[in-house]
């Protein structure tokens, strides 16, 4: 495979040989669990390519994130290592995260400008989406709130809106601006105004959608046919490693109907559909895929090793990294002196140190060397 930093995402076009895709969730700042994680990945892809400065986009034909999963899956895609992007969340994540002035709290909780900064410098600001700057294919998740859609968008060249010929052409649009339209979440930044062409449109966080958990969605841009890539299926053929930022499901066993009040739905609801779509997401790639990792989902279908739907083959091997960061969760990972409420918020700037914790134990107890055997 070619080592050179002037390898780009267009070698990687052709459906032919192994193809490696790799989702990224949402998560806030909980970003670092999913840093740790890859570290560890990382480690083997050097072993299997016999480098010890491969990166992963040098491993990786494909890589897909939603929210701070877009920040990481770009960053990799131009090249970065690992460790290169826990740096910068260590030295940004609380400026990208900062808290904003008092008067402009009661609309959105950090600042604009300093995140939008940071993407900047770290992307480039004339960096396109379209740029050979990109050594793998990308695809980032957002939601359009103009047209009340999900915008899935990749550096696809054969996709219908990457068409140079168009004058809305999507491989034009600024990178970093994506990334930041992908990061909005609602409450927290203010939505990303794009110019689409002609158009503009009012662009926020890709978690508010069925995607904050990219990964089945990753897998339908690579192989089905509207997207024009038709990379091969088939478990001996094609990977799709899943990378989660913890879950932490909010169960109350006193939960009264009169607690139930228009307070309770109003902060309960979005946070209960989003948890539901990743796992509907994770659960979609387990029946389709041959799983090799991947903890238990619920007491009734266990954690889908070895399990699918009668008769139908295998359309792909499939890893799945993630936690529960409940107390159960972080005690079963040895972690019992880490305190839930530390780790569970998207914004936790003050408990990075936690996470990576929680993420170097995922790492050491789920990824394994032999799951990743063939490819």
């Amino acid at each position: 495979m070619p080592s050179s930093d002037d390898q780009t995402y267009r070698q990687k076009l052709r459906p032919t040989g192994h193809k490696k895709l790799l989702a990224l969730d949402g998560g806030g700042i909980r970003g670092v669990i999913t840093l740790e994680v890859l570290d560890r990945i990382e480690r083997i892809a050097r072993e299997k390519l016999g480098r010890s400065d491969a990166v992963l986009a040098d491993y990786f034909d494909y890589v897909g994130g939603t929210s701070t999963g877009a920040i990481i899956a770009t960053c990799l895609s131009i090249g970065m290592t690992v460790d290169h992007v826990r740096q910068f969340y260590l030295a940004s994540g609380p400026d990208m995260f900062s808290r904003a002035g008092v008067l402009r709290r009661f609309h959105y909780k950090f600042e604009q400008d300093r995140l939008a900064a940071q993407l900047q410098h770290v992307l480039g600001a004339t960096t396109t989406l379209g740029s050979d700057r990109l050594r793998t294919l990308l695809m980032m998740v957002m939601r359009n709130a103009t047209t009340d859609s999900p915008w899935p968008l990749s550096n696809n060249p054969g996709a219908r809106y990457n068409d140079p010929a168009r004058t809305n052409c999507n491989l034009n649009l600024p990178l970093w601006q994506l990334v930041r339209a992908s990061t909005a979440a609602p409450t927290f930044f203010p939505p990303e105004l794009v110019q689409v062409g002609a158009e503009s449109f009012l662009f926020v966080d890709g978690g508010v959608t069925m995607y904050n958990n990219p990964s089945f969605q990753l897998f339908l841009m690579a192989t089905s046919d509207p997207y024009n890539l038709k990379w091969p299926t088939g478990e001996d053929t094609l990977l799709l490693v899943s990378v989660g930022t913890g879950t932490s499901p909010h169960a109350n066993a006193n939960l009264q109907p009169g607690d139930m009040n228009l307070l309770y739905n109003a902060g309960s609801i979005p946070s209960a559909l989003m948890f539901a779509a990743v796992n509907e997401q994770d659960f979609l790639c387990r029946i389709f895929g041959s799983t090799k990792a991947g903890c238990e989902l619920d007491r009734e279908v266990g954690d889908m090793r070895g399990q699918g739907i009668r008769n139908v083959s295998k359309l792909f091997t499939y890893m799945r990294y993630n936690a529960e960061l409940t107390q159960k969760g972080l005690s079963d990972l040895g972690l019992k002196n880490i305190r839930p409420d530390h780790v569970q918020s998207l914004d936790s700037v003050d408990h990075i140190a936690e996470m990576q914790e929680v993420g170097r134990a995922i790492a050491e107890t789920e990824v394994q060397k032999e799951q990743f055997a063939g490819f």
